[in-house]
């Protein structure tokens, strides 16, 4: 809880000041200044009539709907950049991921379906598992900005290396699974690297509000992946594909290098400029912060003592590990079940992951306003999802599947915020940028095993008999989690 307050204070350069000199300074003053000095009858009279009607007005209005109702990515443009560049980075990979998986199955491969489109998102989720000590180093070690910046102009090279091979001619499969593992490796080290950064960017009462519009980046994302990936296949091909990925990845190292991120110096700086020291105390107080702040004896940890020093932590991470290896089986099912049960096309296909994508939105942006315990609350979105996810093995229509998929993702939006705000309060600062690698590597340790095996599973089930199989494997993890023993720390719905 208090963990994350430690270096917050000081950051609070864009919403704090301008709350502060409203209320503050024009209230305290003209109240203050006015009843001390000056007699008790002539206090009486001014603060009674006119403090009340001009406070009032000034403070409700103004601040209220003014400020406190503006979306942050509007109070905050720095936070607003970087989110619509994680939405173009994540846009992209899963406009890749989605279009390749279905130029797979519909196109590329005659038989194998399953097989060839699991080892596809196995290799697409596997760099997030392999890289995660050397994700962790380098968020810690780098400028979360360059760390950005650089991952995302890697990735819009190498699609647009995919896009030029694609327009020269039909590019093999190996190159299309060598040019996805290309994007996940640069995504691996784009998403914990921004959940991260959420401190410097935004104030400590806007960090469940910044997580929100973080985690709807991935709602956001396959939404729009959904609507683009396999219809500019059908219409384009890979390399029409592969070009809309190289636009938006580089779209976003550009509005990330633009953006400005708060640093220790800078808001050290800002917190004397505020105090109204002059320039050699601030140079003082900077060299002091300076000084102090390499005390970094506990810092240096492992990623296995980050987890082991947070049991309560761990043993939710373990709980969504294992439901994960059910739900992420869905992007392998779709592609599956759109060709085999429905009949359907890219279209279909669109239809199918944009429900899931909306749902998931939703779930991002309302997640914080479910009632109960996180753990609580969890066990029953993850009860909800098994129904979801089982309900198209038992009704093979296309409406259905469509409803379905949207509860299912409104139940994984939901979950996210609270888990992730959660997490943003429990982990100390200084384990941040390990922790979030870990938990990135934890939760995806699961996707790649639940792409082959789902995938294998395919050319010999049924994709009616996967949907089942889902939906029942999310029932011994729901139960786990609600089982779980809450700290006392732990906040309840609604608590801000």
């Amino acid at each position: 809880m208090t963990a994350t307050a430690t270096p917050l204070p000081g950051t609070g350069t864009e919403t704090a000041p301008q709350a502060g000199p409203q209320a503050g300074p024009e209230a305290t003053p003209q109240t203050a200044p006015q009843t001390g000095p000056q007699a008790a009858p002539q206090t009486a009279p001014q603060t009674a009539p006119h403090a009340a009607p001009q406070t009032a007005p000034q403070t409700g209005p103004e601040t209220a709907s003014g400020r406190r109702r503006a979306p942050l990515v509007l109070r905050n443009r720095a936070f607003g950049a970087v989110w619509l560049g994680q939405i173009l980075t994540q846009a992209a990979v899963r406009m890749f991921q989605v279009g390749v998986s279905w130029w797979i199955v519909a196109y590329a491969v005659h038989d194998a379906r399953g097989l060839a489109s699991g080892l596809f998102m196995a290799a697409c989720t596997l760099p997030a598992v392999a890289l995660a000590p050397v994700v962790a180093g380098a968020v810690a070690r780098f400028a979360h900005r360059s760390v950005l910046r650089t991952s995302a102009a890697l990735a819009g090279a190498a699609s647009g290396a995919l896009a030029l091979w694609a327009y020269g001619g039909g590019p093999p499969l190996a190159t299309v699974y060598a040019a996805g593992l290309a994007l996940a490796t640069c995504q691996a080290f784009f998403d914990p690297c921004l959940t991260t950064s959420v401190p410097e960017l935004v104030d400590d009462a806007d960090i469940e509000t910044a997580t929100g519009f973080e985690l709807s980046t991935q709602s956001l994302a396959g939404l729009g992946g959904a609507l683009l990936g396999a219809l500019t296949v059908d219409r384009a091909g890979v390399a029409g594909l592969a070009a809309g990925c190289a636009a938006a990845y580089l779209g976003a190292a550009l509005l990330v290098a633009g953006a400005r991120f708060r640093t220790a110096a800078a808001d050290t700086g800002t917190a004397a400029a505020d105090t109204g020291t002059t320039g050699a105390d601030t140079g003082t107080a900077a060299a002091d912060a300076g000084a102090d702040a390499p005390d970094p004896s506990p810092r240096p940890r492992t990623l296995r003592g980050i987890l082991g020093e947070l049991p309560y932590v761990r043993r939710i991470l373990v709980c969504f590990t294992a439901a994960n290896l059910f739900t992420t089986a869905v992007f392998v099912v779709i592609p599956l079940y759109t060709r085999s049960v429905l009949a359907g096309g890219g279209t279909t296909v669109a239809l199918l992951e944009a429900s899931l994508g909306t749902g998931a939105l939703v779930g991002a942006f309302t997640g914080a306003r479910v009632p109960g315990r996180p753990t609580v609350a969890g066990a029953w979105c993850l009860g909800l999802m098994a129904l979801a996810l089982a309900l198209p093995g038992l009704f093979a229509q296309r409406p259905v599947a469509a409803g379905c998929l949207a509860v299912a993702g409104w139940c994984a939006g939901a979950v996210s915020v609270r888990f992730v705000a959660l997490f943003q309060r429990l982990v100390p600062p200084a384990d941040k940028p390990g922790f979030f690698a870990v938990m990135q590597a934890v939760l995806g340790a699961s996707l790649p095993v639940a792409s082959l095996a789902f995938g294998f599973a395919g050319d010999f089930l049924s994709p009616q008999t996967l949907c089942l199989v889902q939906g029942a494997g999310l029932v011994p993890a729901a139960c786990a989690l609600a089982l779980l023993k809450s700290p006392s720390a732990e906040p309840a719905g609604g608590e801000r």
